[in-house]
């Protein structure tokens, strides 16, 4: 095939984006669309700008300066020549081949220029678009994208310009809440320019389903009528269907009617779950329940979705659960708010605005739904031997596994894998597990409620929960204490740590052999954990062990030799002060005989039952670990291609001995696109995602609002740790970060206070932070980003809010 340098716009479609660039080819897409109306014009192909000569340059400005040096070369410059009307004004625009793709629009990142006239003008402006593909912007912006610059090329699309009344940007969803039945319109008078480089304030027009639902004018006149409005958007609806996913289209009005000189899809939109009907439905996030808020890889989504038995809907690397049908149901909607806003107010606050607007119809079930996973247990005495009995069965039911997984390869192991996920299941959702830690968490909310009610004290369960037996994620953090107690006699080994060694190398310092065994016994009991543990996918502490040595070298130096012991038995002794002192309290009530001996009930059965909260996630993450070891030894030549692979798909590779590498770069690229999207707590299927409010009037000024779940008051300099790898906590500081799970555990024995945008009553940070006695407020939206580093903060855990003091 001969080279061509110009190519004309009707010559151009979809297809073409290797050689036109992102915009020129989706300008020939929209061509092909009945009723759609694009101005003539050219595409300057990529072959033309390869000829351009960049050798032994390396960065961006030394490329960017010597395209502005360098003429055009003459067969280029002749063949845009030939393409143009001497005559006519032009546009002239940028079009990478990086460019509006489904992952990545890359707006604003290279050049465009309007009403050129003139040959020569046009090659000038033609060799500024080449030249802008090495901005420092675009090279910025490329990086954050995973993409390689020499990936890159640059296509130039020429189009004649329009005489146009008006302009403007449409919106096929709205850009802010993701809602797709909303159709937003920003329109000047004139051309659009100002209003994409901000120099002015549009007109703004929301519609759906047809009809304008709000307006806001900037001037005397509006830039369109109506009329003008509403058929705007039945073209957007066209190319949106075209397309097959919303877009952002930039388009002007002349005395013919609209044309449009841009679609590009909207890449900030969270996706909808895929369904099997046409009828409204609404989801919550299980990541928001997790802690684990950040996209999945398909295996660990399916192996998620094989563990739990509630049927999970996926949308953007994440899962939700579709609680449709039960919010539906008037018998269950209500235990179904009350539940999920026990655990997150905000999630609880977002759901109710959706039923309030009665986005989902009241319909009774022919079926009553199943009952609520988490509702009232069955009465159960304290006894602590049915702690010991569950911990003991699970433990056995691991060693199990791991001793006939060793077995097993190919299918069979797969097959294995299959199977035991049902006992996996069977030890999650056991009666007797459930009936033990519901029983605690349904003692706490009783005693935080009557407790208030009958003495005054809000969140009065919080410091009966500390050191409390059997919290497998507490001890956790207690015993690498130890492991920092066995390095800290040895010299030679924190300098050999702090050199960054190869912990391999260990044994071979003064001490080291000590100290490896420490942190190997370490390994042995936790080394299953990481950080977003519930994906299959993530590496694992005992996978990547030198994750660990910051926050060993930071015990080392912040505490003193037994400060495990130490801080279990001092919250243990201030839990039963505290019980001492309320039930003290309650005698001296009216009816406090009877008082006392109610709270104490449930104050055993916290103490008793509490601990082993933690427990049933441990032991199914100890499987999983299991599963990957075993998955892992396949024998592929890039192993951790199945992690993007879902469990069935494994069954291919087993048999052929390969991976679709097509479908595994597909999946790589999706996902890092997931990555860059905030998942949203509550989702419906129109695509508008809810964050919910607290809706109080009781926090002071400026102070930053949340859910308080471990009570006290702490002030000190707030760290705001968003990769706990990188933290570098000292005593007396507030752990600020997005969210933790169990894997965050060890930063808590150095932190005072604890500020997390997610979470609830009962998730796993609040847990431990009242075990370990730690003011904490949690889901405190955008906490990391309005709360600086090093700022001081004062955390008010009682009352449920963070103040800013410096």
């Amino acid at each position: 095939m001969s080279v061509q340098y110009v190519v004309g716009l009707d010559a151009v479609d979809g297809s073409r984006g290797a050689s036109v660039g992102g915009k020129g080819a989706n300008l020939g897409e929209l061509r092909r669309i009945e009723g759609i109306r694009v101005p003539d014009g050219f595409c300057v192909t990529t072959d033309a700008f390869r000829l351009l000569d960049a050798g032994g340059l390396s960065s961006g400005a030394e490329i960017r300066r010597a395209i502005e040096a360098t003429p055009i070369p003459e067969e280029v410059a002749a063949a845009i020549t030939a393409a143009l009307d001497p005559e006519a004004a032009y546009a002239v625009r940028s079009s990478a081949t990086a460019e509006d793709l489904p992952t990545a629009s890359f707006a604003g990142q290279q050049d465009s220029y309007l009403n050129v006239t003139g040959p020569d003008a046009v090659l000038e402006h033609v060799r500024r678009c080449w030249a802008s593909l090495f901005t420092d912007r675009a090279v910025a912006y490329r990086r954050q994208q995973g993409i390689d610059d020499r990936a890159v090329h640059m296509g130039v699309v020429v189009q004649r310009m329009v005489d146009a009344q008006s302009a403007g940007v449409m919106f096929t969803a709205d850009p802010v809440t993701g809602n797709r039945r909303v159709t937003n319109v920003d329109a000047v008078l004139g051309l659009g320019e100002d209003l994409v480089s901000g120099r002015v304030t549009p007109d703004t027009f929301q519609v759906r389903d047809g009809a304008i639902v709000a307006r806001s004018v900037a001037g005397g006149r509006p830039a369109l009528t109506d009329e003008q409005v509403v058929a705007l958007e039945r073209l957007g609806r066209r190319i949106e269907a075209h397309f097959g996913r919303p877009q952002d289209i930039e388009w002007c009005l002349d005395g013919s009617g609209f044309h449009i000189v841009q679609s590009r899809p909207i890449t900030t939109l969270f996706p909808v779950p895929a369904r099997g009907d046409s009828g409204n439905h609404v989801y919550l996030s299980v990541g928001h329940q997790q802690m684990m808020t950040e996209a999945m890889r398909p295996l660990g989504i399916s192996f998620w979705q094989l563990t739990t038995p509630a049927p999970m809907a996926v949308a953007g690397g994440r899962l939700f659960v579709d609680v449709t049908a039960r919010v539906a149901d008037p018998a269950s909607r209500a235990a179904l708010v009350d539940l999920i806003g026990k655990g997150d107010p905000l999630t609880g606050d977002a759901l109710r605005s959706v039923l309030d607007r009665e986005f989902i119809a009241t319909v009774p079930a022919e079926v009553p739904p199943p009952p609520i996973a988490g509702g009232t247990p069955d009465p159960i005495e304290p006894d602590p031997a049915v702690v010991a009995e569950l911990i003991a069965a699970n433990e056995a039911s691991v060693a199990a596994a791991a001793r006939e997984i060793r077995t097993k390869s190919g299918e069979a192991l797969l097959d294995f894998i299959r199977a035991d996920l049902q006992e996996l299941r069977r030890l999650l959702f056991d009666r007797r597990s459930h009936q033990v830690f519901m029983s605690a968490m349904e003692a706490t909310w009783w005693l935080n409620e009557r407790l208030e009610t009958w003495l005054g004290e809000k969140n009065a369960a919080d410091v009966l929960t500390q050191s409390v037996p059997h919290n497998i994620t507490s001890e956790m953090g207690l015993d690498l204490l130890d492991v920092a107690d066995a390095i800290r006699p040895h010299p030679a080994v924190v300098a050999f740590l702090e050199s960054s060694g190869p912990l391999d190398e260990l044994p071979t310092v003064p001490g080291g052999a000590q100290a490896r065994d420490a942190i190997e016994g370490w390994l042995d009991r936790y080394g299953m954990r990481c950080i977003g543990e519930i994906d299959i996918t993530r590496p694992r502490w005992r996978e990547q062990p030198s994750m660990l040595v910051p926050l060993i070298l930071g015990n080392v130096r912040n505490f003193a030799p037994g400060e495990s012991r130490r801080r279990f038995e001092q919250g243990r002794l201030e839990a039963l002060e505290w019980e001492r002192v309320l039930l003290e309290r309650l005698r001296a009530l009216a009816d406090g005989a009877a008082k006392a001996g109610e709270t104490k009930r449930r104050i055993d059965l916290v103490r008793t039952f509490i601990g082993y909260r933690e427990y049933p996630k441990y032991g199914m993450i100890s499987r999983y670990f299991l599963y990957k070891q075993a998955l892992l030894g396949l024998g592929l030549p890039e192993p951790e291609d199945i992690f993007f692979l879902e469990f069935d798909e494994l069954y291919d590779v087993v048999r052929t001995g390969r991976v679709d590498d097509e479908l595994v770069r597909r999946r790589r690229e999706e996902f890092r696109a997931f990555e860059a999207l905030r998942s949203p707590r509550v989702l419906t299927s129109d695509g508008e995602t809810i964050t919910g409010s607290y809706r109080r009037d009781d926090v002071p000024a400026g102070a930053l609002t949340g859910l308080p779940v471990s009570a006290g008051t702490v002030e000190g300099r707030a760290r705001v740790i968003l990769d706990m790898t990188q933290a570098d906590l000292a005593p007396g500081d507030i752990l600020v970060t997005p969210h933790t799970d169990p894997s965050w555990t060890p930063l808590f024995v150095a932190a005072a206070g604890l500020v997390t945008e997610v979470g609830g009553l009962m998730t796993h940070g609040a847990v431990i932070a009242r075990e370990y006695g730690l003011p904490a407020v949690v889901g405190v939206v955008d906490a990391t980003r309005l709360i600086r580093d090093g700022e001081r903060i004062r955390v008010h855990g009682t009352e449920g809010y963070v103040e800013l003091l410096s």
